[in-house]
């Protein structure tokens, strides 16, 4: 999932890149395009106009390919993309004229990168619904597991079709009436057995086999797995299957092996540096632009309700090490005195009319920037809970503890990708994203969760 985005971000962006040079063809002409085009000054236009058209574009649920299955909706939030491409550029040229695109460069531009667009995203569309593009899979396993896989890999639409699935001695025990809502698999399912499983493989043009085995330990067919990788078939577990359909990890079946031998959880001393400075620069920006709104702010909540203007609470961190984290106060004074720790609820009766609007806005968080400033955490990582929940969570909850191997963030993909937990269930899908996030954590992730957070908090999502 995360690379179908990148592969759309890159190629909008060379899309972009290709309109804004076609428009000046269009408008000046090649001489003057061909001198401008060696230019610092020409290269910090289009490099502006592709990174606003690429950021509206995702802004606009463009790059949603869950939501994206017509062409009427690419239509309609491509236009609703360059309409606030235009509108974000247009800012940037008031506030910045030396870089304005004239003589309707910029109409131009943005009419010819929509048109790119289009095409592109029509043409994946078409491909992604034909069956003949579908990653055709066979499943090596026929119990609960492989069921709940087959299940998985037919949500996704087109994406993959399932070849069949290969029965293997010993595993279909594990499928009994009532277990989880599955039962025994028809006969015209099981295309073979794992014996037969490479001549299954190539008659089905398998370009996967998902292995879903309850259990492996004496029936794992080794020989017969080992030959159709080494024809060129791509082998991979369940809990990576999994990850790769849902950007999450499959918490019941990983193993602190499959953890330790799979790609990833590597952090490496420049990328932790350039996330620091990441931090330092974002945190300082931020309290800049709301420097001004700080006194409205602070007059809002002391006229709502009585109380301090910040609420702090102990939080727990990178590793496990205790820091005090800042909010602006959105309940009333003494609101847990009674109950003592528990989650927030949805219309939650503590919570103050300021306070509502303050976490509908997240403008509530605004003071954990100087957590950021400070240290304590990053812009973006798992959301910091409280140290009396997250002990009654690492022992409910396996590899919970894990999450705190990296600094809490203001946000993270876990905050984007799954609505506000509160609650153990809540928890663990939480901790599904988290460990992902922990595990692919790249520049390029970071930069699609800062995106996805503009999204969440200019449309309310997820808060309480």
């Amino acid at each position: 999932m995360i690379h179908k985005l990148a592969l759309f971000i890159f190629s909008d962006l060379l899309l972009a890149f290709l309109a804004f040079y076609s428009a000046g063809l269009i408008r000046l002409g090649i001489a003057e395009v061909l001198l401008e085009l060696h230019t610092l000054h020409g290269l910090l236009n289009a490099s502006i106009f592709a990174v606003v058209a690429v950021f509206a574009s995702q802004f606009m649920d463009v790059y949603d390919i869950g939501k994206n299955t017509r062409k009427s909706e690419i239509i309609v939030n491509i236009l609703l993309g360059s309409f606030t491409s235009f509108f974000l550029l247009s800012m940037i040229y008031y506030l910045n004229p030396s870089v304005m695109l004239g003589r309707g460069i910029l109409a131009i531009s943005i009419a010819l990168f929509a048109l790119f667009q289009f095409l592109w995203h029509v043409i994946y569309l078409e491909c992604r619904h034909h069956p003949r593009f579908s990653e055709r899979i066979i499943i090596l396993g026929t119990g609960a597991l492989a069921q709940q896989m087959g299940q998985l890999a037919a949500s996704r639409g087109n994406f993959y079709c399932v070849a069949g699935y290969a029965s293997c001695s010993g595993d279909n025990d594990h499928v009994r009436e009532g277990d989880e809502g599955f039962s025994p698999l028809p006969p015209e399912a099981i295309v073979s057995t794992s014996e037969d499983l490479l001549a299954s493989a190539i008659a089905g043009r398998a370009d996967l086999i998902v292995v879903a085995l309850s259990e492996r330990r004496g029936i794992f067919p080794l020989r017969d797995v080992l030959r159709c990788k080494l024809n060129g078939i791509e082998i991979m577990d369940a809990p990576s299957f999994y990850e790769r359909v849902t950007g999450s990890l499959m918490l019941e079946q990983i193993t602190p092996s499959w953890i330790i031998f799979s790609s990833g959880f590597r952090r490496t001393s420049l990328l932790a540096l350039f996330k620091r400075l990441s931090d330092i620069v974002l945190s300082i920006i931020g309290l800049l632009l709301t420097a001004s709104f700080l006194p409205f702010i602070a007059l809002a909540i002391k006229l709502d309700s009585r109380g301090p203007l910040f609420f702090s609470q102990v939080r727990v961190g990178n590793r496990e090490k205790l820091f005090r984290l800042y909010k602006f106060r959105t309940m009333g004074q003494d609101a847990e005195k009674a109950s003592g720790a528990v989650w927030a609820e949805k219309n939650d009766p503590r919570v103050t009319r300021v306070g509502a609007f303050l976490r509908d806005t997240r403008i509530d968080e605004i003071p954990q920037l100087f957590n950021v400033l400070k240290g304590d955490m990053s812009f973006i990582g798992p959301r910091p809970e409280r140290p009396e929940f997250v002990e009654n969570l690492k022992k409910l909850i396996p590899y919970y503890s894990k999450r705190h191997f990296i600094k809490p963030g203001v946000t993270g993909w876990a905050q984007v990708r799954y609505p506000y937990g509160a609650s153990v269930h809540d928890a663990v899908e939480k901790l599904r994203y988290d460990l992902y996030y922990i595990k692919h954590y790249s520049v390029v992730l970071d930069l699609l969760i800062f995106f996805e957070t503009i999204k969440v908090v200019v449309f309310g999502k997820g808060a309480r």
